[in-house]
C-alpha cells in the first residue's frame, strides 16, 4: 500500500488510538493518542505580519549565524569537522530547518540540508548518531527533533530507519550507560522523539525505551508535588565550584531551561500511562507552582539562570522562553486544553520578541519585565553575570545564540492541528494559510488577521470537493465575548475552550471571528498593576539611548540607557482600566518595532520620586496602593503612553498603584 506523507502520519495517530480499546482487543502495548495531531511541517504557512516577522529572523542572525559564528560554522562537529560537537549545532538547526521550510527559502534550505545529510549518512555501525567525539545523550535529543521535522516536511524514508537503529542502540546502552547531567533532567525530550517514532512504525521496543527513559530520568512530578523552590535562588546553589564544574543536583533542579523543558513531562507520561486527567492535573500543578512562586507579567517565570522569584526586575533566559513554548505546544497537542494555547500566545507575543532588537541581529540572555537599564552595571541576577541583559551576539553564554531560532517557526507550525473527530482545530490565532487533507478532500483555509494587535479574524474555507468536517475554534480565557459569525448566524465561543462547527463546507464559506479586547488590569508582585489587552502586555518605554560596547561583526554588543523617567505609579484600578483610551496604528514591516507600535494605551499616572534605581536596577517595587512617604513623593498626575511589551526595549511593565 502506497501512502502519502499526510496519510502515513495520520495512520500512525489512528493506530495509537488502539490503546483506548479494551485490553482484550489490543494486540500489543500501545501508546495513548494525543488529543490533537500537529500537521506536517509546511502545511501551515505564515502570511501577513507573521510572515514578515519570520523574514526579519531570516534576514537577521537567524539566517546568517553560520556565516560568522564559529560554533555553528563549517567546522562544526555536526558536519564531520573538529569544531563544537555538543548542543549548538543541533540547537541552531532546530530553528533554521523549519524557518527554511516555512519561508520556502532555497538558500536556507541548502544551509539546513547539509546538516541533515551529514547526520543521516554518518550513522555509526552500532546505531549512534552525531559526532564520535562525544557520546552524550543530551544533544542527540535535539537532533532527533530536527530529523522529525525533516521527515514531516519531506517524507524522507531514511529518517525512521536511522531513528530506529539509534533508539535500539540507546535501549541496549542505557542499562550500563544511563542518563546523566543535562540528559537526566531533559529525558522527556528524548521520550517525545521515541513516542513520535512509535506513531510511525509501531515498533514494540519503543514503549520500553520510553519507560526506561522515564525511570532513569529526574522525577519532575514528585519535584512539583513537594515544590522546594518557593523563593528566589542565589549563587550558593551552585556550590563551591561555580560555573566551571558540573552543577550540583539542586542547581540543575532549579535551572530555568530544565524547568521549561520539564513542562512536557506530563504529556509524555500520559502517552505512556493513558491517564489523561491525572497527567493534565500534573501539568497544571507544574505551571501553577512556577506561576505562584516565580511568575512574571510577560507569561514567563523568572530564571536568571535559576528560579528567581516574582519580582519584575528578575530576568528570564531566552532559551527558557523558546523551550517553554515548545513544551506548551507539545502539551496543547497532547491534552487539547485551550488554556494552554492562551499561554503560548502570551509568551509568543510578549516575551519572545521582547528579548531581541527589532532587526533580530542581537538578543539578550536575560530579559526583565521592569528593565530600566541594560548595562554591565545591572546585577539583579540569581546566578548570572553582568552581561546578562546586554543586547548582543552571545551575551553571558552562547546557548541562546544557537537556540533562539526555534521560537517563531515552531509557533507557526502549531497554529492548527487535526482533531480526533477527523476535523481541524485552529489552535492559535495569527495570519496564515493552511493546506491539508481532511476526509479525502484537499482543504485550503486562510486566516486573515492582524491579531494580536486587532480583534478580528476572517477565516475562509475552500475544498476541492464538497466536504463535511468539524472545524474547532478557540475562545480565549481572557474574554467571555468571543463570537463567530457564519452563514448569517452568530455564536458565542466558550471562554477558555473550543467549539466545533460541523457543516458541509462550500468555497464561499467565510467565518468572521471577533475577539473583544478591552484593556484590563492584572495584579502581580507587591500587588502591582500590569495593563493587558488581549494577549498583549503593555509597558512604559522611558526612551532609549543605545551605546555600542563592542563590535561583533556583522553585529555588535549594546548597552541601553533610559532618556526619560520610568518611575511611575498608575492612577487606575481593575474597573477603570476597561475604559482606558486605546489607539490602533498600522502594523509595520517589523511588527514589534520600537518606533512604530501597532497599538498604544493612555493611562493616568504619577511619577514617584522615592522609587529610584541602584546600579542600573529599579529598586524594589513599592507595595500597592502607595502609602506614607512613597505616596507623599508623588508628582502631579499626567498621562503616559504604554506600548506593547516587545517594543519597549527598556520598560516598566508592573507598576505601583496610586489611588485616583
Amino acid at each position: 500500500m502506497n501512502l502519502s506523507r499526510r496519510d502515513a502520519l495520520k495512520l500512525g495517530t489512528l493506530s495509537a488510538a488502539a490503546t483506548m480499546l479494551p485490553s482484550g482487543l489490543a494486540q500489543a502495548q500501545k501508546l495513548a493518542p494525543a488529543v490533537f495531531q500537529p500537521l506536517p511541517l509546511g502545511e501551515i504557512k505564515p502570511t501577513g505580519w507573521l510572515r514578515r516577522q519570520l523574514q526579519v529572523q531570516a534576514d537577521g542572525m537567524g539566517g546568517h549565524l553560520d556565516e560568522f559564528w564559529p560554533d555553528v560554522s563549517n567546522n562544526s562537529g555536526w558536519l564531520g569537522r573538529t569544531g563544537e560537537s555538543w548542543e549548538r549545532g543541533p540547537y541552531f538547526l532546530d530553528g533554521l530547518y523549519p524557518l527554511a521550510i516555512l519561508l520556502d527559502d532555497p538558500k536556507l534550505k541548502t544551509k539546513a540540508n547539509r546538516w541533515i545529510e551529514w547526520t543521516l549518512t554518518h550513522q555509526q555501525p552500532n546505531g549512534m548518531i552525531g559526532p564520535a567525539s562525544n557520546n552524550d545523550w543530551w544533544p542527540r535529543m535535539v537532533m532527533v527533533k530536527v530529523l522529525i521535522q525533516h521527515y514531516e516536511a519531506t517524507g524522507d524514508k531514511r529518517v525512521p530507519d536511522v531513528l530506529t537503529k539509534y533508539f535500539h542502540h540507546q535501549l541496549a546502552e542505557l542499562p550500563t550507560r544511563p542518563l546523566q547531567s543535562w540528559g537526566l533532567y531533559r529525558w522527556q525530550d528524548a521520550a517525545y522523539g521515541v513516542q513520535w517514532l512509535y506513531d510511525q512504525t509501531h515498533d514494540p521496543e519503543l514503549p520500553r525505551l520510553a519507560a526506561l527513559l522515564q525511570k532513569q530520568g529526574f522525577d519532575w512530578t514528585a519535584e512539583f508535588r513537594n515544590f522546594p523552590f518557593e523563593k528566589a535562588t542565589d549563587k550558593t546553589i551552585l556550590g563551591p565550584q561555580g560555573f566551571d564544574s558540573p552543577l550540583p543536583e539542586r542547581a540543575m533542579q532549579a535551572h530555568g531551561v530544565n524547568n521549561g523543558m520539564a513542562l512536557k513531562t506530563a504529556a509524555v507520561q500520559y502517552r505512556s500511562n493513558g491517564n489523561r486527567q491525572q497527567e493534565l492535573d500534573n501539568f497544571r500543578m507544574q505551571i501553577g507552582n512556577l506561576d505562584k512562586y516565580h511568575g512574571l507579567p510577560n507569561g514567563m517565570f523568572s530564571c536568571d539562570e535559576h528560579l528567581a522569584g516574582p519580582s519584575p526586575v528578575q530576568g528570564t533566559e531566552l532559551c527558557t522562553v523558546v523551550e517553554t513554548m515548545f513544551s506548551l505546544e507539545v502539551a496543547l497537542s497532547t491534552f487539547g486544553d485551550a488554556t494552554i494555547a492562551d499561554r503560548i500566545e502570551k509568551i509568543a507575543y510578549n516575551a519572545l520578541p521582547g528579548t531581541f532588537t527589532d532587526d533580530m541581529w542581537a538578543h539578550q540572555y536575560d530579559q526583565q519585565p521592569n528593565q530600566v537599564q541594560c548595562s554591565l552595571n545591572s546585577k539583579p541576577w540569581s546566578t548570572n553575570g553582568p552581561e546578562s541583559n546586554l543586547y548582543g551576539l552571545e551575551p553571558h553564554f552562547g546557548c541562546c545564540t544557537a537556540n533562539f531560532h526555534q521560537g517563531w517557526p515552531k509557533f507557526v507550525a502549531s497554529l492548527a492541528m487535526s482533531t480526533p473527530d477527523d476535523g481541524l482545530a485552529i489552535t492559535l490565532y495569527a495570519p496564515c494559510e493552511i493546506k491539508t487533507k481532511v476526509r479525502n478532500a484537499n482543504v485550503h483555509i486562510t486566516v486573515e488577521t492582524e491579531y494580536p494587535f486587532r480583534d478580528t479574524a476572517r477565516i475562509t474555507i475552500n475544498a476541492d470537493k464538497p466536504t463535511r468536517f468539524p472545524l474547532h475554534l478557540r475562545g480565549p480565557q481572557w474574554t467571555d465575548g468571543t463570537t463567530v459569525e457564519l452563514a448569517g448566524k452568530r455564536t458565542n465561543l466558550p471562554s477558555g475552550g473550543f467549539l466545533a462547527f460541523e457543516r458541509d463546507w462550500k468555497s464561499t464559506d467565510v467565518i468572521t471571528l471577533k475577539l473583544p479586547m478591552q484593556p484590563r488590569a492584572t495584579r502581580w508582585f507587591h500587588n502591582s498593576l500590569a495593563i493587558e489587552r488581549g494577549p498583549l502586555l503593555f509597558s512604559l518605554d522611558p526612551g532609549q539611548s543605545w551605546m555600542k560596547l563592542r563590535d561583533r561583526k556583522p553585529t555588535a554588543d549594546w548597552q541601553v540607557f533610559p532618556t526619560g523617567p520610568w518611575n511611575y505609579a498608575l492612577a487606575t484600578d481593575e474597573a477603570a482600566a476597561t475604559k482606558l483610551k486605546v489607539e490602533e496604528k498600522p502594523v509595520g514591516d517589523r511588527p514589534f518595532a520600537t518606533a512604530t507600535p501597532a497599538v498604544t494605551i493612555a493611562v493616568p499616572a504619577h511619577q514617584i520620586d522615592r522609587w529610584r534605581s541602584t546600579d542600573g536596577v529599579a529598586n524594589p517595587l513599592p507595595e500597592s496602593p502607595l502609602t506614607g512617604k512613597d505616596l507623599a513623593s508623588a508628582r502631579p498626575q499626567e498621562t503616559i503612553t504604554l506600548v506593547p511589551y516587545a517594543g519597549a526595549k527598556l520598560r516598566i511593565s508592573a507598576f505601583p498603584q496610586i489611588k485616583a
